[in-house]
């Protein structure tokens, strides 16, 4: 009886062992399966949470179509600008083409992208940053080569309206411009000369070979204008011809010449006659005569011009019966 039971009680021991350990086993396999099943859960929610990433991302493209079009452009056109500064930079100075080149061959990369078609948005915007990083770099190479500002740039990006310009502008040369010509006008209005006090008329022949002033047509055998022409300190002096042009009341003017034309601000005129003064700055009486040589006149209204320097410095009239 004491042996038997000495012998049994080992194999009680074992079996519980077994059993705690089949336990354990089917808790570590319970756990097991809930983290795999937890985790294939979770794999299932981020694939469906990208597919509607790339749902609202493709909604999103679409809708900002148009303006990520516009701003394609605008990248464009700041890429074709920079690489005309940097042209521009290599013609002033050659001593950094290895390092401009890089820069233009990054840049012409760049352009080739948004030549190629569609972007997205995010792409654009990377583009957009790169864009931004290599104009900061292009205005470095700008300051280190055109130390003189001589050089006018223009950076047109409707991405921020950016304007660089390293001497004067466009508006202020233009107005430097209209100044200049202002005071140009100005003093070539105080250089012209003036004609005054005119006398001018019919003269009719005496029966001692002179003449005297007539206001009748019949019988004239001179035309003459006589006037002073004032005194100018800023005008230049020396020989000046003075050009005196005389209109019928017909408007045809008198000329001793056929070739007696000449220039002025308004154009080519006819004179009738001329006569070469020397004039020193003060003021000058001048007579001109035309001679008739038998040419009969008729009655009316008659007008003088005077011409110099292609200007009409003056003008009277006379009328005869």
């Amino acid at each position: 009886m004491t042996d038997s039971t000495h012998i049994s009680e080992p194999k009680k021991k074992g079996t519980g062992g077994y059993i705690a350990l089949i336990i354990l086993l089917l808790i570590g396999l319970g756990v097991m399966f809930y983290f795999l099943s937890s985790e294939k859960s979770k794999v299932a929610n981020c694939g469906e949470e990208n597919t509607k990433l790339e749902a609202d991302m493709d909604g999103m493209n679409q809708m900002l179509e148009g303006y990520v079009g516009n701003m394609s452009n605008d990248l464009k056109t700041d890429f074709q600008n920079m690489l005309k500064t940097y042209d521009a930079l290599l013609e002033k100075d050659a001593s950094q083409a290895d390092s401009i080149n890089k820069q233009k061959e990054r840049i012409e990369e760049l352009l080739d992208e948004v030549k190629k078609g569609k972007m997205t948005a995010y792409q654009l915007y990377e583009l957009r940053k790169e864009n931004e990083t290599l104009r900061k770099i292009m205005k470095g190479y700008v300051v280190q080569i055109d130390s003189l500002n001589t050089l006018n740039l223009q950076l047109t990006s409707d991405l921020d309206s950016t304007s660089t310009q390293l001497n004067l502008t466009k508006e202020e040369r233009d107005k430097i411009k209209e100044k200049s010509e202002q005071q140009e006008q100005t003093i070539d209005k105080a250089k012209k000369l003036q004609a005054y006090g005119f006398d001018s008329g019919a003269l009719r022949a005496k029966l001692n070979s002179t003449t005297t002033p007539t206001t009748k047509a019949r019988g004239a055998v001179q035309l003459k204008s006589s006037f002073t022409i004032s005194e100018n300190s800023v005008a230049s002096t020396g020989s000046k011809p003075v050009y005196m042009q005389i209109t019928d009341p017909n408007g045809k003017v008198f000329q001793s010449r056929s070739s007696n034309i000449t220039s002025t601000d308004g154009g080519d005129v006819s004179y009738t006659d001329m006569k070469t003064i020397n004039y020193s700055g003060s003021r000058i009486d001048v007579a001109i005569y035309y001679d008739l040589n038998g040419q009969k006149i008729s009655k009316g209204n008659y007008k003088v011009k005077i011409y110099c320097q292609g200007q009409m410095i003056g003008s009277d009239s006379f009328s005869l019966k």
